[in-house]
């Protein structure tokens, strides 16, 4: 594995410059900030080459300007990626609600720019195999879709299942590590585990419950979708629902729509 001392090393003889040239250099740079946190001995340099001492920031910008590299490249060759994942944000949730600016200067993201021609978007179904092609754009949000542990289902515009709790239309975020059904232990229809559910004719997201020999997918009680009874074998838990994304204010007029079952094997 080559170290970023390596790299450095590479990259000064790469473009023919000696130690002396880098200490006069950021000489320089220190006398123009007049901080001397920029200026690069050579004894320090040759620290940073072959002994692996990581410079300070100020150091580390002068040898992207002497190298006439980037200060990200340089930070990446020390293990620290400005363009940082969303789950890295996640691991501190401070209390109060707040503008978040951590991620606008990022610059690539990977989302769906090909999606299989037979997406239905009447129909729920699990979004991540429908997407034939990854590409890179600026808009890191939307990074997690590439990433596991997460598949990402649509709740098709016809499916009322979870209707009002989950609309149709939207689009959730699936932890498929979570595909054992919870017994209990929930206080409220909103702590209740949603699942996400792949039957042999459809996707469901749904409430569950299980029984010795079947699992009953259960929709929301304001819902006009009838529950489904179907055995195990004939249903598969993909994961738990974890988060969602849908929009707000086109809420529908359930009581119009009529009563009927969702898949063959309608509960009666």
């Amino acid at each position: 594995m080559i170290t970023a001392g390596l790299q450095l090393r590479n990259l000064r003889e790469k473009l023919g410059l000696t130690m002396r040239d880098v200490e006069t250099g950021t000489e320089r740079l220190a006398r123009k900030y007049g901080n001397e946190e920029y200026f690069i001995p050579i004894s320090r340099l040759s620290d940073f080459e072959t002994k692996g001492v990581i410079p300070s920031i100020y150091r580390l910008y002068s040898l992207g300007v002497l190298y006439r590299r980037d200060f990200r490249e340089l930070l990446r060759w020390y293990g620290v990626d400005l363009d940082l994942a969303v789950t890295d944000v996640e691991t501190c949730a401070p209390p109060r609600s707040h503008l978040s600016r951590i991620l606008a200067t990022t610059e690539m993201a990977r989302i769906p720019v090909r999606i299989d021609p037979s997406f239905d978007p009447r129909k729920t179904m699990n979004f991540g195999r429908i997407i034939e092609q990854w590409g890179a754009v600026p808009l890191i949000y939307l990074e997690q879709l590439a990433k596991t542990p997460y598949t990402y289902g649509y709740v098709g515009s016809e499916d009322l299942t979870m209707y009002p709790l989950v609309p149709p239309g939207s689009f959730i975020q699936v932890d498929e590590s979570r595909n054992k059904v919870s017994e209990g232990g929930w206080r409220s229809e909103y702590e209740r585990p949603i699942y996400f559910i792949e039957t042999r004719d459809d996707h469901v997201c749904c409430w569950c419950t299980l029984t010795k020999e079947e699992i009953i997918l259960q929709p929301h009680p304001l819902s006009p979708v009838l529950p489904r009874i179907c055995r195990h074998h004939e249903a598969e838990v993909l994961g738990q629902v974890v988060g969602l994304a849908m929009r707000l204010g086109e809420w529908r007029s359930v009581p119009e729509l009529a009563q009927v079952p969702r898949g063959p094997a309608a509960l009666n």
